[in-house]
């Protein structure tokens, strides 16, 4: 006798045994615990990541330099605090090639990117707290830092700037999504239910709305709220709940005329219970697949954004800030500081639209 299951296990079976699906839903599980715990995994744990060390700018992959670290006195900080944003420290770094312990100090000299001899500075003992001689500084306070990606044009560590900036990427696609979904599902209901005057008014703005480059309305949208964070996540937003809501309109259409409307109108429900009771829970499907697809634009939007210094702003990273910090050092023999952001979104994109066309597989009861 063949076993028998709901459609939603049926649908994760058939999930299972589709191969990119599934690996581009580990990728992006693996990205949504990097930026969790970015902070926690980037060397440079500092609030934005933004430790500069400018005589190490540029510097290339695997780059190892000693650092000598001044400590400064630093206020209270919750963990939560210290978890999400990362550690609110005024310590200085210094690379340094060389020093020397003299009787009450430490002489260090300065690392220079072209070999030269750097500059001798010297710092007293009782510059770095807990340390009770002279012997105790290069244990506590001077170690070898490896830079995995290298440093940006500032001199910050390239892999925690990438790390943190993850975060930027992930988040205006959740909250873009979310707008997104929230508006075009709400007009599309209501235009496809109610239908006349309803429908052709709400068709009118979607029309128009769809008529308007999407970059150029987020640009506008942007600069209307200003520079910053937050905006550029509702601008995103704002200019894509037009898919969704001709979609969830089209298929309202179609649900509406069907003989279970028609009873559940017939028993007396409210048109509130109807659509978000009997229609909408049968509708959504191809919303699903568009969410995927909106994710991957939202990213895009956000880079290009950024590129152009209206998406999020300097110090906080994000992956089409560093592009734009670095496109030109394509052409000056060091091209990695901008390929490595560039591969970094074309990667989450490309797994947002494989997971979309998974679904699509998956979801299609032809199939």
């Amino acid at each position: 006798m063949p076993q028998s299951g709901s459609l939603g296990t049926l649908a994760l079976q058939k999930f299972k045994r589709n191969f990119w699906g599934v690996f581009s839903f580990s990728f992006l599980v693996v990205c949504v615990l990097i930026a969790i715990f970015a902070y926690q995994l980037a060397p440079d744990n500092s609030r934005n990541a933004n430790q500069m060390h400018l005589s190490i700018h540029s510097k290339p992959p695997g780059f190892e330099v000693n650092m000598l670290t001044i400590p400064s006195e630093e206020g209270e900080q919750s963990g939560i605090d210290l978890f999400f944003l990362g550690k609110k420290t005024t310590d200085s770094e210094i690379p340094i090639k060389d020093f020397i312990l003299l009787d009450n100090a430490i002489e260090i000299t300065e690392y220079t990117p072209d070999g030269s001899k750097g500059l001798n500075k010297e710092f007293p003992l009782s510059a770095f707290k807990g340390s009770t001689t002279v012997n105790d500084i290069p244990r506590q306070y001077i170690t070898q830092k490896k830079f995995i990606l290298g440093t940006d044009k500032y001199g910050r560590d390239l892999l925690s700037r990438m790390l943190v900036g993850i975060r930027i990427s992930l988040a205006i696609g959740f909250v873009a999504v979310f707008i997104s979904l929230l508006i075009g599902v709400t007009l599309g209901a209501i235009a496809g239910y109610f239908g006349g005057k309803i429908d052709a008014a709400i068709m009118w703005l979607i029309n128009v709305t769809w008529s308007i480059p999407t970059l150029l309305l987020v640009i506008a949208i942007s600069l209307a709220l200003g520079k910053g964070f937050w905006q550029v996540f509702i601008a995103v937003g704002l200019t894509m709940w037009v898919e969704v809501a001709r979609v969830v309109r089209g298929q309202v259409l179609g649900v509406r005329q069907l003989q279970y409307v028609t009873a559940a109108k017939a028993l007396g429900y409210s048109n509130w219970r109807i659509v978000t009771h009997h229609i909408l829970p049968n509708s959504l499907t191809p919303v699903i697949i568009i969410s995927a697809a909106n994710f991957a634009s939202a990213i895009l939007i956000e880079s290009g954004l950024s590129f152009l210094g209206i998406g999020a702003q300097p110090p906080m990273p994000s992956w089409g800030g560093i592009i734009k910090d670095h496109y030109s050092y394509i052409i000056l023999g060091k091209p990695y500081l901008a390929i490595i952001p560039g591969l970094a979104i074309m990667s989450m994109v490309t797994a947002f639209m494989l997971l979309g066309n998974a679904l699509r597989d998956v979801l299609d009861v032809k199939n």
